[in-house]
């Protein structure tokens, strides 16, 4: 913490504190240099004793300083003073958007408008500079004292994530996207969608998804329907609440492209408040997909339920199932109805006429169908006939109602949307988008769906499935500093596959290597290079001096076993044997081969021993290729876990780790997962009310065959859990 009176690079002096977050304090200061006051915020200690953070946090800064903006905060100065980390920014005297929201309830329609365009020019302004916000949120809009409305901490949302083990966005849950909680890939159009949800707290006093935990209000972004503003804002101009609804797409494809649609709508709206010129069937002609309106779902509750059988012959040709699902509304639906009605009782007159002649026919042709069953059975017996081998005809099965409703499920991925409604259409199944995600499949195309192809299902169910956004692209980060088991974690995180290789490193002109052994070299593509999830980087870890074939073999027992596979980064072979052993922490390293100080050839196989504390070892024979090392099998150890697997079926583990979180104060937290399972949000809680030591070694089990999910971090502030982050994870198969 800073003091008054102190000077920051011999020109900012400190007058005191405004202001403080989880990550920085912000003092008002005096720059002596320009003769004017100014807001420093300085990074709290615990961020800056990480030097990757700290490069990543000052070049989003610096970024961000390039932004120059009526509605932007803007950020004058950035750099260091003995250790103190620091942004120089405008000094706006006024509240935050949330505070003013609180002392109002809700904010007039023309006042909500003025502040969200306003809010959009700035955030327009950094798109076109290629800088995502990210953390659009109340909190984050400054009103001055004189009216004008601006956007601060642009950049430091994505800074801020580079702490953690992923790249996902740190804000609130109650404004996030759903791509943002699902922990996909966030661009401009996630700002779009936290403007509505901040244009709808704005006009209702209230956030549409809000619940007990974190993990509730995420799931909600992700599945549930808002409530729509006019029901809190019954005054709400028609246009505007369009705007809104197109701003919160849980599709990104139908949401406004860029921010100037967004201003042009909300100018339209203020001239014409009630006008119908928002276009929300407009869709990405990449994406291809399609909404299901309101007024299609007024057809869809009328559709047959399931498990019911369909009487489909005896409906009018007009009524047969149709997963086009034509506009409909109930007035339509009751007409129809009474037509069917009254065509039925016009049949039953007439049929009423003619039932006596009928009576007398149906008795001829009754006493026909008598004789003929006689004889055909008495053939059938040898009564008649006298048939050597008489032909018995196979009786006719009775048909299984059951049987006849289901129908089997075709296969969609790979499809567009016009061939997987034409291929449901053939076999009265019904379909319906529920999401998009990154996949190896062509943009647009159906990436996956919640029930497998081939399963039996009742005819005239709802299939559903998700649209494809083509392989994320991803740049390949720095791994300079970083042990080579770190270094693989990362690329890992961000969707590469990763093979790990050893080399010896080149030496300064004194004899000492450039990278010390176990620590990452560099990469293939390298550092920088554009990749897409899923392509494969070779990630390099030094082996340090090339000392031939008799190398000091280091002290490894009792130390954490990924310090000792960094410290014996020198040796390219390590099998590592797990042992149970109470009396030593689990994953601390008994015993090793060969013993330390002694001298071996290090492209030779040698053996540490790892505690597994209470625990029978588990997996003896798994490879740790982040040291790019190999183990040996142990035959009954392997045994044991197919046992095991074999027993409770598949083992899906998370065994990532968590570094520091923004704003920890080092109390109890709770860990939340959400996996998507058949297309549903599954939560549940992984750890709550306990106090960990950060980094952690995270060690979830999760659905089987589900290999991602989001992890979600809060901490009990007050008797209460207050969310400080979430990040995309992912699984393996035990």
């Amino acid at each position: 913490m800073l003091k008054t009176g102190m000077i920051i690079a011999e020109r900012y002096e400190i007058l005191g504190k405004i202001g403080t977050g989880g990550m920085a304090d912000v003092y008002k200061a005096k720059d002596h240099k320009l003769n004017r006051y100014v807001a420093v915020k300085v990074l709290k200690p615990e961020f800056s004793e990480d030097k990757t953070f700290i490069r990543k946090f000052r070049s989003e800064a610096q970024a961000a300083a390039g932004l120059t903006h009526p509605n932007i905060v803007n950020v004058f100065d950035v750099g260091d003073d003995e250790g103190v980390n620091y942004i120089v920014m405008e000094l706006i005297e006024g509240i935050t958007l949330k505070e003013y929201i609180s002392k109002k309830g809700k904010l007039s329609i023309k006042e909500a408008t003025s502040i969200a365009i306003q809010v959009s020019m700035g955030l327009e302004a950094a798109h076109s500079h290629g800088i995502v916000h990210r953390d659009v949120k109340p909190q984050n809009i400054i009103i001055s004292t004189d009216g004008k409305v601006k956007v601060t901490d642009f950049g430091i949302a994505r800074a801020a994530s580079s702490n953690t083990i992923s790249s996902n966005v740190m804000g609130s849950v109650h404004y996030s996207s759903p791509e943002q909680v699902r922990g996909g890939y966030s661009d401009e159009k996630s700002d779009v969608y936290s403007l509505g949800i901040t244009l709808y707290e704005m006009v209702t006093g209230k956030v549409p998804f809000d619940g007990d935990t974190t993990v509730a209000i995420a799931i909600k972004h992700l599945q549930e329907e808002m409530v729509p503003p006019s029901i809190y804002a019954p005054d709400l101009p028609y246009s505007l609440e369009q705007i809104i609804a197109k701003c919160t797409q849980k599709s990104v494809d139908r949401r406004y492209g860029r921010m100037e649609e967004v201003i042009a709508d909300l100018k339209h709206s203020l001239i014409d408040p009630q006008g119908d010129f928002v276009k929300l069937s407009s869709v990405d002609n990449d994406a291809k997909t399609v909404v299901i309106s309101d007024e299609e779902l007024g057809e869809i509750k009328h559709s047959p339920k399931q498990g019911a059988k369909p009487k489909v012959e005896a409906l009018e040709e007009e009524e047969v199932y149709d997963t086009d699902y034509d506009d409909s509304e109930d007035e339509e639906y009751q007409r129809k109805q009474r037509q069917k009605q009254r065509r039925q009782t016009s049949r039953r007159r007439k049929n009423r006429s003619a039932s006596r002649a009928l009576t007398i026919a149906a008795l001829l042709v009754g006493a026909i169908i008598l004789v003929v069953l006689i004889v055909f059975i008495g053939r059938a017996s040898g009564l008649i006939g006298g048939d050597k081998d008489p032909q018995v005809p196979q009786q006719e099965q009775p048909k299984d109602d059951t049987d006849e409703s289901l129908v089997e499920v075709p296969n969609l991925v790979g499809r567009t949307e016009e061939e997987a409604r034409a291929l449901t259409n053939d076999v009265h199944l019904g379909i319906q988008m529920i999401g998009e995600e990154a996949s190896d499949q062509e943009k647009g195309r159906i990436s996956s769906q919640d029930i497998e192809p081939g399963t039996k299902v009742q005819a005239y169910s709802t299939l559903k499935y998700y649209i494809s956004k083509g392989a994320q692209e991803v740049t390949i980060p720095d791994v300079d500093s970083r042990t080579g088991i770190e270094a693989q974690q990362m690329l890992e995180d961000m969707g590469l596959k990763v093979e790990v290789q050893k080399e010896y490193s080149e030496l300064d002109e004194d004899g000492y290597p450039f990278v010390d052994p176990g620590y990452a070299y560099y990469t293939t593509p390298e550092a920088g290079t554009t990749a897409k999830s899923g392509d494969t980087v070779t990630l390099v870890v030094s082996r340090g001096v090339d000392y031939g074939d008799s190398a000091e073999v280091p002290n490894v027992v009792g130390v954490a076993k990924d310090e000792a596979l960094t410290t014996l980064g020198k040796f390219i072979d390590i099998n590592i044997v797990e042992q149970r052993n109470p009396d030593i922490t689990a994953g601390e390293v008994i015993s090793q081969d060969p013993e330390a100080g002694s001298y071996a050839d290090p492209d030779l196989p040698m053996t540490i021993t790892v505690s597994t504390g209470d625990q029978e070892p588990g997996a003896q024979a798994q490879s740790d290729n982040a040291a790019g090392t190999q183990t040996t099998d142990n035959a009954a150890a392997a045994q044991t876990t197919d046992n095991t697997a074999a027993a409770a079926g598949e083992v899906w583990k998370c065994t990532q780790r968590l570094n520091t979180p923004e704003g920890y104060r080092n109390g109890p937290v709770r860990l939340e997962l959400v996996q998507n399972v058949n297309g549903q949000p599954s939560a549940s809680v992984v750890l709550e009310g306990q106090q960990v030591q950060f980094p952690y070694q995270l060690d979830i089990t999760g659905a089987p065959g589900v290999v991602d999910g989001t992890l979600y971090l809060s901490e009990q502030i007050d008797g209460e859990y207050v969310e400080l982050g979430h990040y995309p994870i992912t699984f393996s198969k035990v």
